[in-house]
């Protein structure tokens, strides 16, 4: 629910950028009204790339290339991007790059740190996606595990609107707040999936354990607790068992990697999507990349959200691959599984999914493509609990909904 634009250097430096957010917008319907998002887009992306081609102190024709959110994520809304970025690369005859939104989370860690190297193993974690995933290379993933139910992202924010926060900002920066005024060991909630030998997550029970906690407590899941003290208490133990479940995980998932032949030795853990930026969870994930001797790494907090720098430096990787794309014979796409799944034998479950599209060079390169490039962000992520997709086939024991990356029509 952000528009953004940047002008982004193929050595990473940031040009220029501007974003407007709709927090405030969807705030009181409790989530992102497709409508309203794709109305709030159309007013402000003029506005918002000009600011970005100003504060780069360019203009659109400068640019050397251009890039925008294709995918996953409300066609509607994708679509202003899409046109307006289209607009510009056919004007003034400049490369475009399809980007996935997902990928560009995972690859701005290589614009602030180019130090990263491939492989390496991710742990995204948003508002609409829970993942674990080794990156192999641009454009190949093997995905180890996702969300079943709810991300992690949502987790915070339903259990902020039931806490009675004021989530117009994003549940889970108030909840964090508020939990450090509280005792992460003072209520006893369970840890997700800990008998489970995968590395799927599961948050929908947890956010259940909280609801029935603040109704304990004496709260009508509305309006903030009467107590402010238990209040503070709930929203600290959700928190410290939430990030233990994604240390279990990413345990689990680096055991798996060491163990399996076929996967690459990893040195880095990167860790990325909205959540990323919380301050706990860095200093835990900190803490266990020490223990299992792997160097944990995260985009600078203000690029863990979405924006249009991650954007453009996606199509910066991508255009020096040559991966380029016709505008004029392309479509946004709800629905982009990223990667192949990847499960070792020692787990009953199979996932297989489509694996995340390759994209041709259809147009070489000018002389000098890349110095700079405009991009364009206008993406709503889909919650994680809306799992429908391209194509896959699944088998998988004891689960009452689909993973993460399964797909029907």
């Amino acid at each position: 629910d952000d528009t953004a634009a940047a002008i982004v250097h193929s050595n990473g430096t940031i040009l220029g950028e501007s974003k407007r957010t709709q927090d405030e917008l969807h705030a009181k319907w409790g989530g992102v009204v497709p409508g309203l998002a794709r109305d709030a887009h159309q007013e402000a992306i003029e506005q918002v790339v000009e600011e970005a081609l100003s504060n780069a102190g360019l203009a659109p024709k400068d640019v050397d290339a251009v890039a925008v959110t294709m995918g996953p994520g409300l066609e509607i809304c994708l679509r202003v991007g899409f046109q307006k970025a289209r607009d510009i690369a056919l004007t003034f005859e400049r490369p475009f790059v399809s980007v996935h939104h997902l990928e560009a989370h995972v690859l701005t860690v290589r614009q602030s740190d180019p130090s990263i190297k491939f492989p390496f193993l991710v742990l995204l974690v948003s508002g609409g996606h829970c993942q674990l995933l080794v990156a192999v290379a641009v454009g190949e993933y093997k995905m180890l595990g996702g969300t079943l139910d709810d991300s992690l992202g949502e987790a915070y924010d339903k259990s902020a609107r039931m806490l009675g926060l004021d989530v117009g900002g994003g549940g889970g920066q108030v909840l964090e707040t508020l939990a450090k005024a509280g005792d992460p060991l003072a209520v006893k909630f369970g840890v997700p999936m800990k008998t489970r030998k995968d590395c799927h997550f599961s948050f929908a029970g947890l956010k259940t354990a909280v609801r029935l906690a603040i109704q304990k407590a004496g709260g009508n899941l509305t309006a903030p607790l009467a107590n402010s003290s238990a209040a503070a208490d709930i929203a600290a133990s959700f928190q410290h068992v939430a990030i233990r479940h994604l240390e279990d995980r990413v345990t689990r998932a680096l055991q798996w990697c060491r163990a399996d032949e076929l996967l690459p030795d990893l040195d880095s853990l990167v860790v990325c999507g909205g959540v990323a930026a919380n301050q706990q969870v860095r200093m835990r994930l900190l803490a266990l990349a020490e223990k299992l001797e792997i160097r944990a790494v995260f985009p600078p907090a203000r690029l863990c959200t979405d924006n249009g720098v991650m954007v453009a430096w996606a199509g910066i990787e991508r255009l020096k691959l040559g991966a380029l794309d016709d505008p004029t014979d392309m479509e946004v796409r709800a629905r982009w599984p990223l990667g192949t799944s990847h499960t070792p034998s020692d787990t009953t479950i199979k996932v297989t999914s489509t694996k995340h599209t390759k994209l041709t060079s259809t147009r070489v390169p000018p002389p000098g493509a890349a110095a700079s490039g405009i991009s364009v962000d206008t993406n709503v992520e889909i919650q994680s609990d809306d799992v429908s997709g391209a194509s896959a086939t699944e088998t998988v024991n004891d689960l009452n909904k689909k993973p993460w990356d399964m797909t029907h029509e």
